[in-house]
């Protein structure tokens, strides 16, 4: 459990009693920060050009790699951050049953991706990678979501209002990574 008086440091963002300017303060600097990461991910995706070119289908399957891990990520994040505002979560507990969410859902949604890509192109080169980047990307959004929040919070700032634009952005970049490594190892070889 959190600590009461580390509690009250923290300045939550509350639309019911905070104005506009008190709300700005304590969004922007997450958002602006999100915004010079999120060129980073324009960046990171040049990195893979190469097996972008060579198989244009990886890039078909790139949006779904990042929406899906992102939506893991941020049902984690929004649930633990509104546990702590409540004082009842427990960083150890969540980190391994969250952990134990991903590879779940990194199973499942790997298994439906590979599926799809079978069957709309037929290479099992590209199931595969499409399958195995699915799998990794989702099982690291929960465990990068758990660690970011808790780490706003032990900064004294509002994990909702910080932690979101921070954990989409990095997570949306991890997936790229991640993907596009697997893709690159399966695929250009």
């Amino acid at each position: 459990m959190e600590n009461v008086e580390d509690k009250e440091k923290i300045e939550y963002a509350d639309d019911n009693y905070e104005s506009v300017k008190t709300l700005f303060k304590i969004r922007a600097p997450a958002l602006f920060l999100g915004l010079i990461l999120g060129f980073g991910i324009s960046f990171v995706t040049s990195h893979f050009e190469e097996v972008l070119s060579s198989n244009i289908e990886v890039a078909f399957f790139l949006p779904f790699v990042v929406y899906i891990a992102d939506a893991i990520g941020a049902q984690t994040q929004s649930i633990y951050a509104s546990n702590l505002k409540l004082g009842r979560a427990k960083f150890s507990k969540y980190l391994h049953k969250e952990l134990s969410l991903g590879i779940i859902f990194g199973l499942m949604f790997s298994l439906i991706s590979g599926v799809v890509s079978f069957f709309w192109f037929g290479d099992k080169f590209l199931t595969l990678s499409v399958g195995l980047g699915t799998f990794g990307a989702i099982i690291f959004s929960p465990v990068l979501a758990i660690i970011l929040t808790h780490a706003f919070q032990l900064l004294h700032k509002d994990p909702a209002a910080t932690s979101g634009p921070i954990i989409t952005v990095v997570q949306d970049m991890a997936s790229v990574v991640i993907y596009g490594i697997i893709c690159s190892l399966i695929l250009l070889k």
